[in-house]
């Protein structure tokens, strides 16, 4: 099994994200994916939101503290925010780790369709990495 980890600052919305895209564009019998903050904020309801317009249902997932994965030999490490890299904890792993710094749509202003289409493009840039991960990496 090839274990993958996303980790953001607070496990609510882009790790969230990129762990339902990466669970849909993986193949779940050869792929875990597991996703954790460096804090735990909840699951954002507008990334829900945003996930189900795209038929991913993220309702389920939890806030998860990396501290709970330390014993997980993970193949792969994504952080997807400068924060969570700069934050993340020395823990033993082999991993390959990679980076993306997503814009955090939890900050977005403005009205709420403006809001939600902030939303919209930050969720579609982590559909796109994600693709191109599982792709890159024969995971699917």
């Amino acid at each position: 099994m090839i274990n993958v980890l996303v980790l953001c600052t607070g496990n609510s919305c882009r790790s969230q994200i990129a762990h339902g895209y990466l669970y849909h564009f993986t193949d779940d019998k050869k792929v875990k994916i597991y996703s954790a903050g460096v804090e735990t904020h909840g699951v954002n309801p507008k990334a829900i939101a945003i996930m189900q317009e795209d038929g991913i249902n993220i309702s389920h997932h939890t806030s998860n503290n990396i501290d709970e994965y330390f014993e997980v030999p993970f193949d792969y490490v994504i952080t997807v925010c400068d924060n969570a890299k700069e934050r993340c904890p020395f823990f033993p792993t082999k991993a390959i780790k990679l980076h993306y710094n997503f814009p955090d749509p939890a900050k977005a202003t403005g009205t709420e369709a403006e809001i939600t289409n902030k939303f919209r493009l930050v969720r579609n840039m982590i559909k796109e990495y994600c693709q191109d991960f599982a792709e890159d990496n024969n995971l699917n």
